[in-house]
């Protein structure tokens, strides 16, 4: 039986952190399907679309990658395609306090699912997407930070709401 995990988050945008945890998930799972939330609680910079764009351009780098998004509950997606694992990445104590609190209540909502959780790379440790889109915002430089073809996406609606296009 194939091994798939699904990787969750509003990634707005995405960043080399989870770029990072994609390529080790990639290697851990047979199968790692990124699931993109609608989440406007949050704001977003960039569109549900947009997201969801950015998402399948990065999963293209990989064959056993593929994006899906969702609105509402989680563990109800994740039920609905029979996925039984999640896995978040953690930077911080306060990352570890966030997701166990969150693989608790998952738990309690779908007890099937489990919670995988990778440690950031060092590298990655200070980074997020809300400070990238800060540094955007203010016209700093991102490229370390991010995919070039998110780059390009932030610079475009940073500077004059362009939309980006998968390069």
């Amino acid at each position: 039986m194939k091994k798939i995990v699904a990787y969750p988050g509003t990634f707005d945008p995405i960043t080399n952190g989870h770029l990072d945890i994609i390529k080790r998930g990639a290697n851990l799972f047979d199968e790692l399907v990124i699931f993109v939330a609608e989440s406007n609680e949050k704001n977003p910079l960039f569109t549900f679309k947009e997201r969801i764009e950015m998402a399948q351009c990065l999963a293209k780098e990989f064959n056993n990658v593929s994006v899906v998004s969702f609105k509402g509950l989680l563990t109800t997606c994740l039920k609905e395609s029979n996925i039984k694992v999640v896995l978040r990445g953690l930077r911080t104590m306060s990352d570890f306090e966030y997701e166990f609190q969150m693989a608790l209540i998952n738990k309690k909502l779908y007890p099937d699912l489990e919670t995988v959780l990778l440690m950031s790379s060092s590298e990655f440790v200070f980074l997020s997407s809300s400070l990238v889109r800060e540094i955007a915002l203010l016209g700093g430089d991102i490229s370390k930070f991010v995919p070039p073809y998110v780059e390009k996406m932030l610079k475009r609606r940073t500077v004059n709401d362009g939309r980006g296009l998968c390069i």
